[in-house]
C-alpha cells in the first residue's frame, strides 16, 4: 500500500468547522480523493470514503482514523460509474451535505488512436458518474437550503494536453456541468463549483511520469524533467501535494465559501496562463 501523504504536512491557518456535515468523496482510497476525505474529516465532517475494492476502502478508512483523532469516517464499496453503484451509495446515505465528485481516470494515448469505446469509458467515469450523483443529491440539498457540490476538474480542462486529449475534454465538460448545476441551485443556499487541480503528486501521476520519462530514472530527477519538459507553464515548478488540493476543497465545503458558486476555482500552481480559466 502506498503511504498516504499527511494532511498535516501543510497546515491551513483558517479554522473551518464542518461538524455534523455529511460528506461523500468518490474515488477516495488514494491520492487527491483520500486527502480530501481526510481534510473534511479533520474539519469535523462525517465522511464516507468510496472505492470499488473492499480492501482499499478499509485501508483508507483505517488510515484516516489513525491520522485524524476522533474522525467520523466509514466506507462504501460501490462502482459509482454505474447506476447500480450510485443507487447503492444513495441507499447507504440518503442525504448528503457535501458531495465531492473526485473519481477520475487518466492516461497517455495519441488522440488518433482513441476509439469510441475509450471515449465512452472516459465520459462514463469522469463526467457521468458525477452528474448522476449530483442529480441524486442536489434536490435534497436545495430543499434543506444548504449544500456543497464540487467537481474535481483539472488544468487540463483549459490547457488540453496533447498526450491525453480524451482526459482533457472530459475535464472541460465538468466546467460546464458544474456551472449548469449551480444555475439550477440558484438562490437556494447550495453552491456548486469545479476545482481546477494542477499537476499533483499521486501514485497514478508517478506511474504516468514513468511512462513519459522512463521507469529507470530516480523520482526527483523524473519529476524535475516532467515539469520542465511537459508542464513548463507551472509557476510552482513542482508537483502539487494532495493536501494542498484538499485545503481548498475543505474551504469550499464550509460556510466561509457561501458566496462562491458557479465557479472554476484554481489550485493549479499557476499552471494555467490566464487571468481567468
Amino acid at each position: 500500500m502506498r503511504e498516504h501523504p499527511s494532511i498535516f504536512a501543510i497546515r491551513p491557518t483558517i479554522a473551518i468547522d464542518l461538524s455534523d456535515r455529511r460528506a461523500l468523496v468518490t474515488g477516495s482510497t488514494q491520492g487527491i480523493g483520500y486527502a480530501i476525505a481526510a481534510g473534511l474529516a479533520a474539519a469535523g465532517a462525517r465522511v464516507l470514503v468510496n472505492g470499488r475494492s473492499t480492501e482499499r476502502v478499509d485501508e483508507a478508512v483505517k488510515a484516516i482514523r489513525y491520522e485524524v483523532s476522533g474522525a467520523d469516517v466509514r466506507g462504501i464499496v460501490a462502482d459509482v460509474t454505474t447506476a447500480a453503484g450510485a443507487d447503492a451509495v444513495h441507499a447507504e446515505t440518503p442525504e448528503l451535505d457535501i458531495l465531492v465528485n473526485n473519481l477520475g481516470i487518466f492516461g497517455a494515448k495519441p488522440v488518433l488512436e482513441i476509439d469510441d469505446d475509450e471515449w465512452r469509458r472516459y465520459f462514463d467515469v469522469n463526467v457521468l458518474s458525477g452528474i448522476r450523483l449530483t442529480r441524486t443529491y442536489l434536490p435534497g440539498m436545495m430543499e434543506r437550503e444548504w449544500g456543497r457540490v464540487m467537481f474535481i476538474s483539472s488544468d487540463s480542462s483549459v490547457v488540453t494536453p496533447v498526450e491525453m486529449v480524451h482526459y482533457g475534454v472530459t475535464k472541460t465538460a465538468l466546467l460546464a456541468v458544474s456551472r449548469g448545476f449551480a444555475k439550477a441551485a440558484a438562490g437556494t443556499g447550495v453552491t456548486v463549483n469545479s476545482v481546477l487541480a494542477g499537476p499533483t503528486h499521486t501514485g497514478g501521476v508517478e506511474d504516468f511520469v514513468a511512462e513519459l520519462i522512463g521507469d529507470d530514472v530516480p523520482w526527483d530527477e523524473a519529476q524535475r524533467r516532467f515539469m520542465a519538459e511537459h508542464r513548463p507553464q507551472s509557476l510552482l515548478q513542482r508537483l502539487i501535494e494532495p493536501p494542498e488540493i484538499a485545503h481548498l476543497v475543505t474551504y469550499l465545503a464550509s460556510d466561509l465559501a457561501s458566496a462562491t458558486t458557479g465557479g472554476a476555482v484554481r489550485v493549479d500552481g499557476g499552471y494555467v496562463d490566464a487571468i481567468l480559466p
